[in-house]
């Protein structure tokens, strides 16, 4: 791959002998300064195959990193995916003198501020707090040579089309862009030609797909015996590592407590959650403390944990593309997993337009004493989320306000000790 052997280095010591399709598609055209469209899902390190390129630029072209002037941008979605993002620049550049930082929503500014003002070569960050902080005048772009749009379908999902337009607005004209999305609708393409300049296009689909190396399953069951039917799957012995969605902040809290209450170790991370918490209770996760980890789309994205068994979908989600994310989580890297979805009678229409877009009926397992047939046969308003401002309501919020004020400068922040604001020599 033509890499410095410094990178070689620090690549061997992650234990990584031979480069992804991704990474041998995009690494050449990286370090040959060219723009580029990369269309890969997570899980097929896409992220070494922009922060390899960009640390070998660095290391063969050094400046004295400026104050507030970053001559890298790397843009993501969510908290969690910009500190992934820093932890692969950390592991990579080990052995090499360039610095960075990693900054957004949700913790106190100063400890940013602070850094940003002794200077680093890369900065990561989301879109809130980088116009948070542009805006006060502790930030400028104007000395980027390398931005990286990450995740952009996923930028577009959550709302922040127009803050990435105002960061582009003032990125310099002669850059280098990398843009990577999962997915290339209409709108990510339309985003696309606006940032890059007679871009390399990179392609890389897994053999197989994620839904058919997961083995799917759905339980139709009343919403009040959800909790019962869940505490009794997770305490099957087969089900090591396991993931376990739901749509609301306050769920997560309620059924961790309940799976605390008949002995199973669960832990949640939403937006509500400190970035300590949240990167404690990843962190236990990750190394096997904590078996169960119940999350919430926002806070789950950007999540790289190997080894998932399963995904349990304790609620459906509104969109069938959010059903595939999920589920993907345990199939990571080629390999197999088991998928789990909860079923009540006001999921029913949202489970069929899951199955026109995966093009396949999920099985159904009844093989349970809370199997609903009244659920399963769900039709009309009864197979519906109540609508919004009924009494009761279950259905799906919208606009900004819907997703958890983490990414940005905006909404209330929870009280916490600042957590991930750091310089660094990688």
């Amino acid at each position: 791959m033509h890499l410095m052997p410094e990178l070689q280095h620090a690549v061997s010591d992650q234990g990584y002998s031979r480069p992804t399709p991704i990474q041998e598609q995009s690494i050449p055209h990286v370090l040959d300064g060219r723009d580029l469209i990369g269309c890969a899902q997570t899980g097929t390190g896409k992220t070494a195959a922009f922060t390899l390129p960009i640390l070998q630029y660095l290391a063969r072209n050094p400046k004295v990193a400026q104050r507030g002037r970053p001559r890298v941008l790397i843009l993501a979605p969510t908290r969690e995916l910009a500190a992934q993002i820093g932890d692969s620049i950390k592991d990579y550049g080990r052995y090499l003198k360039i610095t960075y930082a990693v900054i957004f929503g949700g913790v106190g500014q100063a400890p940013q501020v602070h850094v940003l003002n002794r200077g680093v070569d890369i900065l990561v960050a989301t879109p809130g707090r980088l116009l948070d902080l542009m805006n006060q005048n502790h930030l400028r772009l104007d000395a980027v040579e390398v931005f990286v749009l990450d995740e952009a379908d996923r930028m577009l999902d959550m709302g922040f089309i127009h803050d990435v337009k105002r960061i582009i607005a003032k990125l310099p004209a002669k850059r280098q862009t990398l843009f990577f999305s999962a997915t290339m609708s209409p709108e990510v393409i339309s985003l696309s030609r606006t940032i890059v300049h007679n871009p390399v296009h990179v392609a890389v689909t897994p053999d197989k797909p994620a839904v058919e190396r997961i083995k799917q399953k759905v339980y139709f069951i009343d919403k009040g015996n959800k909790d019962t039917l869940l505490a009794q799957l997770l305490q099957a012995k087969h089900l090591s590592r396991v993931l376990v969605f739901v749509q609301m902040k306050h769920a997560a809290d309620r059924v961790v407590a309940r799976l605390h209450g008949v002995g199973v170790s669960a832990v949640a991370i939403h937006g509500n959650k400190s970035q300590s918490a949240r990167t404690g209770a990843l962190d236990k996760f990750k190394n096997g403390q904590i078996g169960v980890l119940v999350a919430t789309d926002i806070a789950a994205r950007g999540i790289d944990v190997d080894s998932i068994t399963h995904v349990i979908n304790y609620d459906l989600p509104n969109t069938p593309e959010t059903y595939v994310h999920r589920i993907g989580r345990t199939a990571r890297a080629g390999s197999e997993g088991d998928a789990v979805s909860f079923c009540a009678a006001h999921d029913r229409e949202a489970l069929r337009a899951i199955e026109r877009m995966i093009r396949m009926q999920i099985p159904v397992d009844e093989a349970h004493r809370f199997h609903s047939r009244v659920a399963q046969f769900a039709t009309g308003d009864a197979a519906r989320p109540a609508p919004k401002g009924h009494s009761g309501h279950r259905g799906p919020r919208f606009g900004r306000n819907a997703y958890d004020s983490e990414n940005t400068g905006h909404g209330k922040r929870p009280k916490s000790k600042p957590y991930w604001a750091r310089r660094r020599t990688a």
